[in-house]
């Protein structure tokens, strides 16, 4: 049976190896709807390649040459954020990839939803911000929502017909800065924050690695997506990355899902399940491969973890404070404003600072997003 999927976010590292395993499948997968932020040039050469019903270009100043390098095709173009609330509900589409990168992918997510499409989940910052919400919406719409993440995707495998959970184990590379000190953070750059060890991923996710933020989002999207009480969610250093993720049951045994470090694998489960299509991705070759070690985090020096255990325990409108936080220091760090340190010296500051809303309303979230930007900026403007 093909699949119709909307691709959020096209040109970003999700979207275009979403796009590589939709060109290897492509009597499994049809390409209905793609989206991008600015990136015009690759948007355009991606619609002329998979012929789209629809494309949408969000920067409304790229609207004119999108729409003028697709004439000759029968491809409707739209702009604007508004756009890509609407293409998701487009009755051709029944899979919407979320790869948009950061809250900004909510509102779109939301809308799916409600027009009853399976979400193929790679926007983490969407259960991380408005978790109980989306929960509620998928409970109410019957949707299904596979995980992209290479964790999630892992322990979704792991689950499969395992009710008896006593915890589960989310592996992190540990990043760059892994074996740095204090010290040597206080003066990273950018340049060396962005060199991941093993994964090829966008900027901000890139950032999000090096502070360990990405694994507490992680754990915060692990508790909604899976139901699992954060008390029982732990974070183990596996700087191999060839082990995913893991999941320990309550007689003492433990699953782990394992491969090679290539998102395209856990892209392509999302799409496929619950099915297994075959692949030409890399093989782990057990013979030649390198010792598969573990350590504990450390959450003094990775400081943005701890935050994300903080507000996960707090709950309501607290991960959204944190979340907005974090996406403005990131910003900031990324162009030179403030240092590496700075980025969890922001974020604790925010979430000690914004007003707690213990059961938020869509609305409330939007506006702890807003506020929590406003005051995040002013902390970044006094470094």
């Amino acid at each position: 049976m093909t699949k119709h999927i909307a691709i959020l976010g096209s040109t970003g590292s999700i979207g275009t190896q979403t796009l590589d395993v939709a060109r290897a499948h492509a009597d499994k997968l049809t390409v209905e709807v793609l989206t991008a932020g600015h990136n015009s040039q690759l948007l355009i050469n991606q619609a002329r390649e998979f012929k789209p019903n629809a494309v949408v270009i969000a920067d409304e100043s790229k609207y004119n040459e999108v729409k003028s390098a697709l004439a000759d095709l029968d491809i409707k173009v739209w702009t604007g954020a508004k756009a890509i609330e609407d293409v998701v509900q487009m009755n051709t589409v029944d899979t919407v990839v979320t790869a948009m990168v950061g809250y900004a992918g909510l509102s779109s997510t939301i809308k799916a939803i409600e027009a009853g499409k399976n979400i193929a989940l790679a926007n983490k910052e969407t259960l991380v911000v408005a978790g109980e919400l989306i929960t509620k919406l998928v409970a109410k719409h019957k949707v299904r929502v596979t995980p992209v993440d290479s964790e999630h995707s892992a322990i979704f495998q792991c689950l499969v017909g395992e009710p008896d959970v006593e915890k589960l184990i989310i592996t992190a590379s540990g990043g760059p800065f892994r074996t740095k000190s204090f010290d040597e953070l206080r003066t990273a750059t950018p340049q060396q924050a962005l060199k991941h060890p093993n994964w090829n991923m966008g900027a901000k996710i890139t950032i999000d690695s090096a502070t360990m933020m990405n694994k507490g989002l992680e754990v915060i999207e692990a508790h909604w997506l899976f139901g699992i009480p954060y008390e029982q969610i732990e974070v183990t250093v596996h700087p191999q990355s060839i082990i995913h993720s893991m999941v320990q049951f309550i007689d003492g045994s433990v699953k782990a899902q394992m491969g090679l470090p290539d998102m395209k694998l856990p892209i392509q489960y999302a799409l496929s399940y619950p099915d297994r299509w075959p692949s030409d991705f890399g093989r782990i070759n057990f013979k030649s491969q390198q010792p598969l070690t573990f350590e504990a985090p450390d959450l003094e020096k990775f400081r943005c973890l701890a935050l994300a255990y903080e507000a996960l325990g707090k709950g309501g409108n607290m991960p959204a404070i944190m979340n907005a936080a974090n996406e403005v220091a990131v910003d900031a760090f990324l162009k030179g404003r403030i240092g590496f340190l700075d980025i969890a010296e922001t974020i604790g500051k925010t979430m000690e600072q914004m007003p707690f809303v213990s059961q938020p309303t869509y609305d409330d979230y939007v506006a702890t997003d807003r506020e929590s930007r406003k005051f995040a900026r002013k902390i970044v403007e006094k470094i």
